[in-house]
Formats: C-alpha cells, structure tokens, sequence
C-alpha cells in the first residue's frame, strides 16, 4: 500500500503541485498548508449553528457569497506565488479587495488581508515600500471598520497577526538570500582554490620538467655527436641521460604526491561555510605543527566525512574541530551538539576507519544520545622529518595557529 502511493500517487501530487507553485520558490507544501486557515470565514455559521450568534454581536453570513469569494480567491492566490514586481503587488491587492467586498456580510473575512499582508512581504523592493502597502492593507480595513461600526478589537486582532505574518515572510526571504549568498561564496571559494591549485601545478611542473628535459635533450644531442668518434662518452652521456630522467620521474611522483593531498586548511574553511549555511555555528583551533603530506590528506577526508555527517544527520546548532599535537601523535578532533545515538557503520566511517589504521593510528567515536558526537582520529607522527629537512620536491603544509 505504501510503495504503491510512493510510486503512483505521490508523482501526481508534486506534478500537481509544481503547477502551482513554482519549484523554485522553495516552498515546498507550505502554501497548501497556509490555505486551511480559510475555515475561519465559516466561523459566523459555525456561532450561528450554536446559537451565539446573537450573544456575541458578529452577524450572520450567508454562505453562499463566502463560497464564491474562496471560488475568486484561490486562482489569485496560486498567480501571486508566480508572480513577480507589479504582477504580485496586483495579486496582494486583489487578495485584499476580496477581503473588503466580503466584509460586511461576514466579519471574518479579515482572514483575506492576513493573506494579502504575507504576500507584502515577498511582492519585492526595499523594506520601507512593503511596510507601505502592508500599512496602506490594514488603514484599508480600519476605515472599513469604523464605517460597518464593528468592534475595535477586530482590527486589533487582525493587525497583530498580519504584522506576525508579514515579519515572519520577510525573515523567511531574508535567510534563503543568505543562504544563497553563502552558497555562493562556497562555491566561488572552491573555484578559486581550484583555479590556485591548477596555476600552482603549472608552475612546479614548469620548473621541475622546463630544466630536466633541456638537461636530456642537450646530452642526448650531445651522445649522437660522440657515438661515432668516442663510443665510450657518448655511453656516459647516454648512462647520464638515464640518471636524469629517472630522477625526474622520481620527482613527478613526489609532485603527484603532494597535488593530490587535501589541505586540511582548505578543508577546514569548507566546512565552516558547509554548517554555517545549514544554520550550524563551527568553530576550530589549529596546533602550528608540519604534517607529512600523507597525514595531511586522511586528516582532510577524515574532517570531510565527519562534517558531511554532521550536515546531514546530527541536528545539531554548534560544533567545533581542534588539531592537536605532541612529539610523537597529532590528533583531529570533532564534535557536535546533535542528537547522537548508536551510529550505524557506514561505508563513510569504514573508509574513514581503513585509511587511519593504514597509517598505523587508531579512530574513536564517541555518541551519546541527546548530547551529540565525538569523532577522535590519532595518527602517529614517527616518521615525521623536521621543517629544515624537507625534501623541496615534496610539498609540505605548515598549519596556521589557533583560529575561530
């Protein structure tokens, strides 16, 4: 029964709905939700039905013109979350002249100008202009009232939630720009590093193969001179060209070694932008310490796969990352404040798990329901040279200090 309405039904009902309201607004089912607050025009029948009617003071309405006004309003309301600039505005105000046409003969039509008071907030333009037709909805509907001599508290009412509705659409815009914001300056983040790493290829390629094959090409042209008066120098040249080239092949190893290497900074400053655009507030301190290029990368994927865990599954609001470092071991530690809980082990924290021990270090999760998870990775540090020893054709990062 489930996978039949997964298969048949529910495509029908997002086709439906992608009609509706465009799958750009990001909306999802919310507006459909919104509509069920149409059951207050039927509240006069309801009193009436009741016998409050007359206690009460609120007339009776008919039914049949708060039929056809949900009958005039629905196709509005659909159009405004299609519309854009000057197209939106004259849906908020049609929405809104519904709610002034029915309002004599039913008192809780004021529900149309809560309607049109949330499209206010998202028909565009500066702050001050959709504070301005929301102002112009509700003296609207004042002077409406104080003529058809209904109690003053209807206003009230209606103006404390259309104020409500209004800030709170307009904190909804605000976070999607923000997050779109983000979102792209994650990506022009990670286009530019790219671009950086790809000129820095360039560059240690440059220098590294531009010298050695002028090296080879200069003694093998000199070999084919001597092969035929002296055969046994043209053989050193040859034994030398050998030497040469096997040195650099070496170095293009070392070079590869060093291009694929994740940085640990790099990654550090994605995560950030990673949780910070789900709402997730990330913190990390850094110990100043050179790591091996080796240890670097499965400390860089570790932090990847545990950051890409706590976006998708955590729910959680802090978290934070520290690199620590002693003689002999360096440390990654992260945390999160989510909702932990047994972790089922995954391909991720397997990979995790096999790329750690095969440099001799040892994974530790800790999760403990309702208070999060703790990731501990220990890598050994032994074969680590010292700064001054570096090899030049294997490329070393040296971590910034503490940062937040």
């Amino acid at each position: 029964m489930l996978r039949s309405i997964r298969t048949t039904i529910m495509p029908t009902l997002l086709r439906w709905r992608g009609r509706l309201i465009p799958e750009s607004r990001g909306l999802g089912w919310t507006p459909i939700f919104l509509l069920g607050y149409l059951v207050f025009l039927f509240l006069p029948a309801v009193l009436a039905w009741f016998g409050e009617t007359n206690r009460s003071g609120i007339p009776m309405a008919p039914l049949w013109p708060t039929l056809i006004s949900i009958a005039v309003f629905l196709p509005i309301y659909f159009a405004g979350y299609r519309y854009n600039g000057i197209k939106a505005i004259a849906c908020m105000l049609a929405i809104a002249a519904i709610g002034y046409a029915m309002l004599p003969s039913n008192v809780f039509a004021n529900t149309y100008l809560i309607y049109a008071a949330g499209f206010a907030a998202t028909c565009g333009g500066a702050l001050w202009k959709r504070i301005g037709w929301l102002s112009a909805i509700l003296a609207g509907l004042l002077l409406e009232i104080v003529l058809l001599r209904y109690p003053l508290f209807v206003f009230l009412v209606t103006t404390i939630v259309a104020v409500a509705v209004f800030f709170g659409n307009h904190h909804f815009i605000e976070n999607r720009r923000k997050r779109a914001e983000l979102q792209l300056s994650h990506d022009e983040i990670r286009r530019l590093a790219a671009l950086a790493e790809r000129e820095r290829i360039g560059r240690d390629l440059h220098d590294l193969l531009g010298h050695t094959l002028s090296l080879v090409a200069l003694k093998s042209e000199l070999a084919g001179k001597l092969i035929d008066r002296d055969p046994q120098a043209a053989r050193r040249e040859l034994n030398e060209v050998t030497r040469v080239a096997r040195d650099a092949l070496t170095q293009v190893r070392s070079a590869v070694t060093g291009i694929r290497a994740a940085g640990l900074a790099a990654e550090l400053a994605s995560a950030r932008l990673l949780l910070e655009t789900g709402g997730v507030d990330f913190r990390y301190e850094l110990a100043p310490v050179v790591l091996p290029p080796e240890v670097e990368t499965v400390l860089a994927m570790t932090l990847r796969e545990a950051v890409t865990n706590i976006e998708r599954h955590a729910r959680a609001r802090h978290a934070q990352a520290q690199l620590l470092s002693d003689v002999d071991e360096v440390v990654l530690r992260v945390e999160d404040d989510g909702r932990g809980g047994a972790i089922s082990p995954g391909n991720g924290l397997c990979g995790m798990r096999e790329r750690i021990e095969a440099l001799g270090g040892r994974l530790r999760v800790d999760s403990t329901p309702g208070r999060g998870t703790c990731i501990h990775a220990h890598l050994p540090l032994r074969n680590q040279s010292q700064p001054g020893d570096q090899d030049e054709a294997t490329p070393r990062m040296t971590l910034p200090p503490a940062a937040a």
